[in-house]
C-alpha cells in the first residue's frame, strides 16, 4: 500500500494556517531542554508479561525533522517538544521527569527524602521514571504523594513508586484535594466503558506512531498502555491557604474544584518561589469538554480561579511547573503566562455568551469565534488538546443544552434512519457517492465526509463508501492542528478500512474496589436492563461489615433505589459481606457460589434474590461501533 499524500486543498489549508503560525518565538524549544540531567538508556517500559506499554523511542521520527507534508506544523513542533525526554532540574531541589507518559511526574527533595507529584497513568511507566531519578539523584525514600487532582493521568502509577504497606504504616502520606476519591472513582463508574472506548479515538493509542500516522495528542503523545493503580489519600486538603509542611519541605495550597477536574488545587513552595498548577494551565488550550466525553468544565470559574492564584502567588514567582509539558521561569514570564491561560478561557466564555445572546446556536459561534491576536501569537494558547471549536460548544452546552431552539432540530431522525433518507433524497446510493466524489475533487474534505458518513451509516457493508469517508477523514486529520482531532479522524479512518480496534486501555481493580457502596449500587442502576425489569418489584437488604452499616435496595418501575436504614426488615432477604467482597461479586470477580462456601457471604432469606438481581443487569460493550452504525 502506498503512502498516504495530502491533497492541493488540505495543503493549501495548511500553507495558510502555518503563515499565521509565531514561527520566531523558540523560547519553548529552550525551556523544553533546559535543566536537562539525563535520559533513560532503557528505552522500552514493559509490563510483567513482557508487553511494551511505553516505548520512548516511538516519536523519534519528529526529532530534529522539518514538519512531514501529512501533518499540521504546529502540531508537528509540538510533538517535537514533548519528545523531550528525561530527567530535568527546573529548581533547586525539584525535578520533572518528561516524556513517560501523557503525564510528567515532579520529585521535591525534602531532608530526609523525597515528595512525589502525580505518579503517572501506569505503575510500569512511573516506577521506570522514578528509576531514572534515582540513578541520577540516588536512592531516596519517598515521604509524600501528591494527587493534584482526580483525572488517572496523575494517579494511576502511583503503585509502581510506593506500596498500601508503606502508606498503611505511615511511612507515606498520601494528598489529594477533598472529594479526589469520589470524583476520581465516579468518572469511571456511569460511563468508563464508553469513555475507554472513545478515548482509543482521541489518543490514537492503536494506531502506529508516524508522518502519516500518529503523531501526538497535544498534551503528551499518547496514553501508556500499563497497570493503573490507587492508593486512597491520607491527607485531604479542604481550603486555600491551607499549609502543610512534609520533609521539611512547606506546602501552600489553593483549592480550584471543577476547572479542569471536579477535584483540583495549585500549590506553591515558599522555599524555591515555585508554583505547581496542576492541569489548570499547561501549553495548550486545554478542554472544556474532553471529546472521549466527561462531564462539562467551567470555563468561567477556571478563569477566576487563575485570578485568584495570581493575587497569591504573582508577587512571589521564580517558576510555574505543572503536570504536563515544561515549566515557565522568571517572575514576569509566569506572571504573564497565567494571565494569557486565564484570558484565554474566560474570553472564550464571555465571548460565547454574548453571541448565544444575540441568537448564535453553539455550531455558529464555533465557525467564526476567532481569539484576539495576542493570544494567537502565544504557543501555548493554540488548540493541541482543546480547541476554540469544541471548546465554544461545550460552553453552549454549559449554559444551553443540546437544543439549538429550531424546532426541526427537537425530533430528528436517528443517524441511520436520517442516512437512508439523505441518501434517497441525493438519488440515491449512486447519485450520493457522486456527490461525496465530487466534493473530494472540489477540495471540500468536510462535505465529502457528511456525505460519506451518511452512505456508510445507510449501508456499512458498501466497500465504496467507506473508502470514500475513510479518504476524507485522513485529509482532514493531516490538516488539524489539534492533536486529539487527528487521532480521531485517523481511526475513524482506521476502522473503516480494517475493521473496529476496540479499546486499546483497560480497567483497573484498583479503581473499582475503591467504590463506595452507594457507588456500587449506582453501577448496578446504571446496568439495570430496564425493560426487562419493568414487570419487576425486588427489595434486598445489603449489611457491609467492614462498616456496620445496611443498606435497602428495591428494584420496581426498571429502577434500582438505594439508602442507608437502621436494620433490615424482618420480611427482607438480607446479604451479609464485606464491601470488597460485595465489588467482586458485582464484577464477576468473585463466584457468589464459592463465596458462599467460605462464609465471605451469608443470607437470611432467598438466596436466589441475588442471582435475580444480577441476572436483569446488561451486558456493557467495549468495542462498540463508532464511525459505522
Amino acid at each position: 500500500m502506498s503512502e498516504p499524500t495530502v491533497t492541493p486543498a488540505t495543503r493549501a489549508a495548511i500553507d495558510e494556517m502555518a503563515a499565521h503560525l509565531p514561527m520566531s518565538d523558540r523560547q519553548d524549544v529552550d525551556d523544553a531542554r533546559r535543566g536537562f540531567v539525563g535520559r533513560s538508556t532503557e528505552r522500552q517500559v514493559r509490563a510483567a508479561d513482557g508487553r511494551v506499554v511505553w516505548d520512548l523511542d516511538a516519536y523519534e521520527f519528529l526529532r530534529d525533522a522539518d514538519a512531514a507534508d501529512t501533518a499540521n506544523p504546529s502540531l508537528w513542533r509540538q510533538g517535537q517538544l514533548l519528545i523531550e525526554d528525561g530527567l530535568f532540574e527546573v529548581a533547586d531541589g525539584i525535578y520533572q521527569l518528561r516524556g513517560f507518559d501523557l503525564s510528567v511526574m515532579s520529585v521535591v527533595e525534602g531532608e530526609t527524602g523525597v515528595i512525589v507529584i502525580d505518579p503517572l497513568i501506569s505503575s510500569e511507566t512511573a516506577a521506570a521514571a522514578f528509576a531514572l531519578y534515582c540513578e541520577h539523584r540516588g536512592e531516596r525514600p519517598v515521604r509524600a504523594m501528591i494527587y493534584t487532582h482526580s483525572h488517572a493521568d496523575h494517579f494511576g502509577g502511583v503503585k509502581g513508586i510506593i506500596s498500601d504497606e508503606q502508606v498503611a504504616a505511615g511511612e507515606v502520606e498520601v494528598i489529594a484535594p477533598e472529594g479526589f476519591m469520589h470524583h476520581a472513582v465516579a468518572e469511571n463508574v456511569f460511563a468508563g466503558t464508553a469513555m475507554l472506548r472513545r478515548s482509543g479515538y482521541m489518543y490514537g493509542a492503536a494506531l502506529e506512531p508516524g508522518p502519516s500516522g500518529q503523531i501526538g495528542a497535544g498534551l503528551g503523545q499518547t496514553t501508556s498502555t500499563g497497570t493503573v493503580s490507587l492508593i486512597a489519600p491520607t491527607i485531604d486538603v479542604t481550603h486555600t491557604g491551607q499549609t502543610l509542611t512534609i520533609d521539611g519541605v512547606e506546602i501552600v495550597f489553593q483549592m480550584t474544584p471543577g476547572t479542569e477536574a471536579p477535584a483540583e488545587m495549585n500549590f506553591y513552595f515558599p522555599a524555591q518561589r515555585a508554583l505547581c498548577t496542576a492541569e489548570n494551565t499547561s501549553h495548550t488550550l486545554h478542554n472544556v469538554l474532553t471529546i472521549r466525553g466527561a462531564v462539562v468544565r467551567d470555563a468561567h470559574a477556571w478563569a477566576h480561579y487563575l485570578t485568584e492564584t495570581i493575587s497569591l502567588f504573582g508577587d512571589q514567582l521564580d517558576l510555574v511547573f505543572a503536570s504536563h509539558h515544561w515549566p515557565t521561569w522568571g517572575r514576569e514570564r509566569s506572571v504573564e503566562f497565567l494571565s494569557m491561560q486565564r484570558d484565554m478561557y474566560l474570553y472564550l466564555h464571555d465571548q460565547t455568551l454574548r453571541m448565544i445572546n444575540q441568537g448564535f446556536t453553539g455550531a455558529e459561534i464555533a465557525e467564526v469565534l476567532e481569539t484576539p491576536p495576542a493570544l494567537a501569537q502565544q504557543w501555548h494558547t493554540h488548540g493541541y488538546y482543546g480547541s476554540v471549536s469544541h471548546n465554544v460548544k461545550a460552553i453552549y452546552q454549559r449554559y444551553m443544552g443540546w437544543y439549538d431552539a429550531n424546532p426541526a432540530n427537537l425530533w430528528p431522525h436517528p443517524p441511520e434512519e436520517v442516512a437512508v433518507r439523505y441518501v434517497a433524497a441525493m438519488g440515491g446510493r449512486d447519485a450520493a457517492l457522486a456527490v461525496a466524489r465530487r466534493a473530494w475533487d472540489d477540495g471540500d474534505h468536510r462535505w465529502c465526509a457528511e456525505v460519506g458518513k451518511h452512505l456508510v451509516f445507510a449501508d456499512d457493508t458498501d466497500t465504496d463508501a467507506r473508502a470514500v469517508l475513510a479518504d476524507a477523514l485522513e485529509q482532514l486529520g493531516f490538516g488539524a492542528e489539534n492533536g486529539t482531532w487527528r487521532n480521531a479522524y485517523l481511526a475513524g479512518a482506521a476502522e473503516l478500512r480494517s475493521g473496529t480496534f476496540g479499546t486499546p486501555a483497560t480497567t483497573s481493580p484498583d479503581i473499582a474496589y475503591s467504590l463506595s457502596v452507594s457507588q456500587v449500587f449506582d453501577s448496578i442502576a446504571v446496568r439495570i436492563d430496564g425493560p426487562q425489569a419493568w414487570d419487576e418489584h425486588v427489595v434486598t437488604a445489603w449489611t457491609i461489615t467492614d462498616e456496620d452499616t445496611t443498606y435497602l435496595a428495591e428494584l420496581r418501575n426498571g429502577v434500582l433505589h438505594h439508602r442507608t436504614v437502621d436494620e433490615a426488615p424482618d420480611d427482607v432477604t438480607t446479604f451479609t459481606l464485606a464491601r470488597r467482597t460485595l465489588i467482586g461479586v458485582v464484577t464477576g470477580q468473585v463466584d457468589l457460589a464459592t463465596a458462599l462456601d467460605d462464609g465471605s457471604v451469608t443470607i437470611d432469606g432467598d438466596p436466589a434474590e441475588m442471582t435475580n438481581l444480577i441476572g436483569l443487569l446488561a451486558p456493557v460493550d467495549p468495542d462498540f461501533d463508532i464511525v459505522t452504525p
